[in-house]
């Protein structure tokens, strides 16, 4: 009788383990969905890493119960392998050879509490990297002659695009030759693409603010309570309906942002061209994948972990990116946690040009 019940016991649970891996192949690959079609599925893959950690809790358990039942668990870590690396890849470091160059990304917040000496402004200033894109960089907040002052000597170059009062900037000891705009619909975000020369050659460096959640302090509040369980069930419940509704939006506003950066990547291909910023959307996203189409993400290629660059209000997820065409070897691409006067974390990357013109 109990040998009945444990069987039956473990075919629950291998039936668990295997509806598991069903859902973790449907939130990995939900980044082929279109928000504007499926606008309350388009964020599930923010669930990913819940259960990617399942899966592995489903491993541990039958190592220790029953060893044969590990095949579950093993093939679909297998089967998901693509959107598993996505989110959170794990490489062999290698550093970066001579001739790289660092580049240096950072939503920056506005500078924070735009203070002067501003942490932020003295961080960037201290990572010596060759090129830094800045989201949420409204510089006269802080001062055009201070950060002048601070940033003159070590960035001779520095040249920032405005939409609707949000500010992508740059700073480089490379000449900037021209910008422009992305053009897509937005009340406050923009995405903007400078030319830079690099070693001889004219490189295109796209700095992007996509369409954030549009969730209210008060909101982020909520769902950070949620998260930690701190709300009563029908509290809860009301901020999950609010929460996928929101967000479903914003992905939905995102969308054709995406597609217009991606249709300015294809234009010039055959031009090198590197793309930085805030895509406000997960590594597994409708959003991600339409613009890294045809380029490498520099994190995923050679950092290691999930990465999170996200990290208040219970929204733990990486959103800020590097990306490049094939014009460049990527190295030692990270998120440093080091700094947190944003509600982001800056991420760097060392890149190798070709040689190839």
């Amino acid at each position: 009788m109990m040998r009945k019940i444990k069987q039956v016991t473990l075919q629950i649970i291998a039936g668990g383990n295997i509806a598991t891996i069903i859902i973790l192949l449907m939130t990995g690959y939900s980044g082929w969905l279109r928000p504007e079609t499926f606008p309350m599925l388009s964020n599930i893959g923010l669930l990913l890493p819940v259960l990617i950690v399942i899966n592995l809790g489903f491993l541990v358990f039958w190592v220790l119960i029953k060893s044969r039942g590990m095949l579950i668990p093993i093939v679909g870590f297998l089967i998901s392998y693509v959107p598993v690396r996505q989110y959170c890849p794990v490489n062999i470091p290698q550093s970066a050879p001579a001739g790289s160059f660092k580049v240096l990304s950072y939503n920056v917040w506005q500078f924070g509490d735009a203070s002067h000496p501003n942490p932020i402004l003295e961080y960037i200033k201290a990572q010596k990297a060759d090129i830094v894109c800045l989201q949420e960089a409204n510089i006269n907040a802080l001062g055009g002659q201070y950060v002048d002052s601070v940033m003159q000597s070590d960035y001779p170059f520095r040249d920032t695009i405005m939409h609707g009062g949000d500010v992508v900037a740059m700073f480089s000891k490379f000449p900037i030759h021209g910008k422009e705009r992305i053009q897509f619909e937005s009340k406050g975000n923009v995405s903007a693409a400078f030319r830079v020369q690099i070693q001889g050659r004219t490189v295109i460096v796209i700095n992007n603010h996509l369409e954030s959640t549009g969730l209210s302090p008060e909101e982020k509040s909520d769902f950070k309570l949620m998260v930690k369980g701190d709300l009563s069930s029908d509290t809860a419940r009301h901020v999950s309906k609010m929460l996928i509704k929101q967000l479903g939006t914003a992905t939905k506003k995102r969308a054709p942002q995406a597609e217009a950066v991606a249709r300015y990547i294809a234009y010039h291909r055959g031009t090198p061209i590197i793309v930085c910023g805030d895509f406000n959307d997960s590594p597994v996203s409708y959003v991600h994948r339409t613009i890294a189409k045809g380029l490498t993400d520099c994190y995923v290629a050679t950092g290691n972990g999930p990465g999170i660059s996200y990290h208040v209000n219970g929204f733990f997820v990486r959103i800020d990116n590097i990306l490049c065409s094939d014009d460049f070897t990527p190295y030692d691409c990270h998120i440093d946690r080091s700094i947190k006067a944003s509600d982001h974390y800056p991420i760097a990357c060392w890149l190798k040009m070709s040689n190839k013109h």
